[in-house]
Order: structure tokens, then C-alpha cells, then sequence
């Protein structure tokens, strides 16, 4: 009975059905991407593990004044802007796990995608930046590093 009367709904609604089939897709899309992508979203108490653990390097990229108001301690400072992959420093870090941390989680997430295709094996970011930080009670330090 449903399958007969499908064709008639489809037609009636047309852009509706339309519409569903898009958010679908993109939905779709969008977890596909985030399966295959070659860095991985953390949170708070993985990045803690990670330092504490594996001596993972944490890289804020914040602007300057965001960083002095407030970063996890022992991140090192690297403007958005200024991020090079093939920096001499970075260079030297490409197999060891690398953290990418901003304010919100936006520009860490485009600079992990930075590194992962750079070459680097072990990138992170963590979901939802000093947000998600600060709401899980842990400190941040203030000033420059």
C-alpha cells in the first residue's frame, strides 16, 4: 500500500521530497568526510593524555590578543596566518602527535587539515577550541607564553 501511493506523494510534494533528499545527502556527505579525513577531533581529556603521554606538541593558533587573554598552558604561539607546515621546527615534529587548539575550533580544524595534508601523521584538534577547555574546569594560563 505504501509503495503504491509513493509515486502520487512524490508528485504532490515535489520540493519537499526534493529538500530531504538534499539534507540527506549533505548529511551524508559530511560523515563520510569526517570518517576519512586524516586528522581526528579530540577532547579535553585526550589532548591532556596526548601531552602528558605521548609529548604531543600543542599548537595554538589564535590571534595574539586571544592567546594573551588565555591559552592551555605550554601551547606554543603560531598565528593563523603565519602557520607553515614546512617551518624548520614543525618539520622536525611530522611523525610525533601534533595538537591544533583556537578559540572556537574553527581555524584549529583548518589547521590540522593544513598539517595532515602537509604531510604530519598524528594531527588532532580539539572540538570545540578553549570552549570546550574551560568547560570541562580545566586552566588556562594568560599572557604570552
Amino acid at each position: 500500500m505504501f509503495f503504491e501511493r509513493l509515486p502520487e506523494f512524490i508528485g504532490n510534494h515535489f520540493i519537499l521530497v526534493t529538500m530531504f533528499l538534499l539534507v540527506a545527502l549533505m548529511l551524508i556527505s559530511t560523515e563520510f568526510s569526517a570518517l576519512t579525513r586524516r586528522y581526528k577531533a579530540i577532547a579535553p581529556a585526550e589532548l591532556t593524555r596526548l601531552v602528558n603521554r605521548d609529548n604531543a606538541l600543542l599548537v595554538d593558533v589564535s590571534a595574539n590578543a586571544e592567546f594573551e587573554a588565555g591559552h592551555i598552558a605550554g601551547s606554543r604561539h603560531v598565528a593563523m596566518a603565519q602557520l607553515d607546515p614546512e617551518h624548520k621546527d614543525l618539520a622536525k615534529v611530522k611523525d610525533l602527535p601534533v595538537i591544533v587548539v583556537c578559540r572556537s575550533g574553527q581555524n584549529s580544524a583548518t589547521a590540522a587539515a593544513k598539517l595532515s595534508s602537509a604531510g604530519f601523521t598524528k594531527v588532532h584538534w580539539l572540538d570545540g577550541g578553549l570552549a570546550s577547555w574551560t568547560g570541562a574546569d580545566l586552566p588556562l594560563a594568560k599572557g604570552k607564553a
